[in-house]
């Protein structure tokens, strides 16, 4: 039998706004999946936790949930391993350099994913931020542009947020604590105070980027945290961070829905996580758009796919920033003819 969970991070809009966005959405295809599916979960999130609900369920997925509502999921090692860096001994870190925008009594974190830093500009930064980890007794890696790494054996209880789930707001309520938070506000400090005069912001500011100055740390992992554990037997589309937790042989492929359909895996995971930015941005018109986007590319031949048979079971869920829903789908499911299609579910 073949399952396919489909994980759609921000499909469900904020209530205040949902009225006027569903009524118009034109997506039949995903209107008939909702109404004729089974509720199988409809959870509420504390909208101060450290991770997103979408980040907290695939956590769960794969066996990094530990201290979930307090932490960030323990990705640094299994992201490095993805990298081909060795992380076998010590407690790692995922760090960003990040733009923090100055609102008028407060700092706030935006999205790492809109900064546009190349190659060059990133290790000319690192290069400049090396020597301060150094004198604190810290090792820095190198991973890509946007996601370095650092090995702090004595840092291990910290207690971080996830950038996307600090995303947009006052940096205050998700910075890192325990006993060495002020140890990594301190170099923290240092390496924003270095970077304020870098050529490399100079240029940037001079080109109307915005500048890089300052860094996100998050996704501790120790000696002691868990492995992943890989229950899905294909994954699909994982970016960003749960990149790390793709299958080898899926990793960094971009699958085509009728790719997808035509694995029929027993068990799979497919992500599409294309509603994430314009929602962080609160973007949305662009939301809208994407949604229709998914409703030709995804929805309507994974309909099709569940009406012909080739997938047995869909399972959908769905988030916002303090919501998660689980919907299950089957082909036997599709032929209830007296549930007429309806979003009222994403309200």
């Amino acid at each position: 039998m073949s399952h396919l969970n489909i994980l759609l991070p921000f499909a469900l809009p904020p209530a205040e706004l949902a009225r006027d966005l569903l009524r118009d959405c034109k997506t039949p295809a995903l209107a008939m999946l909702l109404a004729r599916a089974q509720s199988v979960a409809d959870e509420s999130f504390d909208a101060f936790s450290r991770s997103l609900p979408h980040e907290t369920w695939l956590a769960q997925q794969f066996g990094l949930s530990e201290n979930a509502a307090h932490n960030s999921p323990p990705i640094a090692k299994a992201a490095m391993r993805s990298r081909q860096l060795a992380a076998d001994e010590g407690s790692w870190f995922v760090l960003h350099p990040v733009h923090l925008h100055i609102a008028r009594d407060h700092l706030v974190l935006t999205d790492i994913r809109q900064l546009a830093l190349s190659e060059k500009e990133s290790h000319n930064l690192f290069d400049a931020a090396l020597p301060l980890f150094k004198e604190a007794g810290k090792t820095l890696v190198y991973g890509d542009a946007l996601t370095w790494f650092m090995r702090a054996d004595d840092w291990q209880n910290l207690h971080t947020s996830t950038p996307d789930a600090a995303t947009g707001h006052n940096i205050d309520i998700w910075m890192p604590e325990g006993e060495s938070a002020r140890a990594w506000r301190k170099l923290q400090n240092e390496v924003q105070m270095h970077w304020h005069i870098h050529p490399v912001n100079q240029l940037r500011e001079g080109c109307g980027d915005k500048p890089v100055n300052s860094i996100w740390l998050w996704g501790g992992a120790s000696v002691d945290s868990a492995q992943p554990v890989y229950r899905f037997d294909r994954t699909f589309r994982l970016h960003g961070w749960p990149d790390a937790l793709a299958h080898l042989s899926d990793a960094n492929r971009d699958f085509s829905a009728t790719e997808v359909i035509q694995q029929a895996p027993e068990h799979g995971l497919l992500m599409l996580d294309s509603l994430l930015i314009p929602a962080l941005g609160s973007d949305w018109g662009t939301w809208l758009q994407y949604l229709h986007r998914l409703e030709s590319e995804w929805f309507t031949p994974l309909l099709s796919a569940l009406q012909a048979r080739r997938i047995d079971r869909i399972s959908l869920i769905l988030t916002h920033n303090t919501r998660l829903s689980e919907y299950t789908i089957t082909s036997r499911s599709l032929y209830k003819f007296w549930v007429k299609p309806s979003l009222n579910r994403l309200s």
